[in-house]
């Protein structure tokens, strides 16, 4: 009964250290997603906030986008889509991805902290694929070259430049 004991107060010993280690991990770890207008006021309300990492969402302000010559530096503005007066100035120290432009089009989500200064000192940009999602055309939507020809379609057979008519 002893060696029972022991065995489960091992174990309750080892499952409070490994649910210790994941709590400390998770907490420290942990970035929450914001709006601008929510970091603001944040920010506003507990100054300390500051020291945190934060993701914020929004849409690049048209022709703001700006980039330094002497170093690898990018500012551009990003503002709350349901609040466009709220506009938050972000910097950029690394390469900005492909599909990020300053039309005023493109959402952007950014991880990083809040300045002092009213600056958002990002660490990693990330743009919302500025393309709509837009499904197949149904099978019968096709016009096919038996259409065009007033020919029977043949299930399962086709014509084009790796095959001539029919399937193989």
């Amino acid at each position: 009964m002893r060696k029972d004991r022991r065995f489960y107060a091992g174990l309750v010993g080892v499952a409070t250290v490994v649910t210790w280690l994941i709590w400390t991990g998770i907490s420290e770890t942990m970035v929450y997603y914001l709006t601008p207008t929510e970091l603001m006021a944040r920010v506003d309300a507990d100054p300390e906030l500051q020291e945190r990492g934060f993701r914020v969402s929004g849409s690049v302000v048209r022709g703001s986008y700006a980039s330094s010559a002497d170093e690898l530096l990018h500012t551009f503005e990003v503002y709350d889509p349901s609040a466009p007066e709220v506009i938050l100035t972000v910097h950029f120290r690394h390469p900005i991805p492909d599909t990020f432009s300053d039309s005023g089009e493109v959402e952007v989500v950014m991880e990083g902290r809040y300045k002092g200064d009213g600056i958002f000192e990002a660490t990693e940009v990330l743009t919302k694929c500025g393309s709509r999602y837009e499904a197949m055309p149904e099978e019968s939507d096709y016009v096919t070259d038996a259409d065009a020809e007033d020919k029977p379609v043949v299930e399962g057979a086709y014509s084009g430049a790796y095959g001539g008519e029919g399937g193989t």
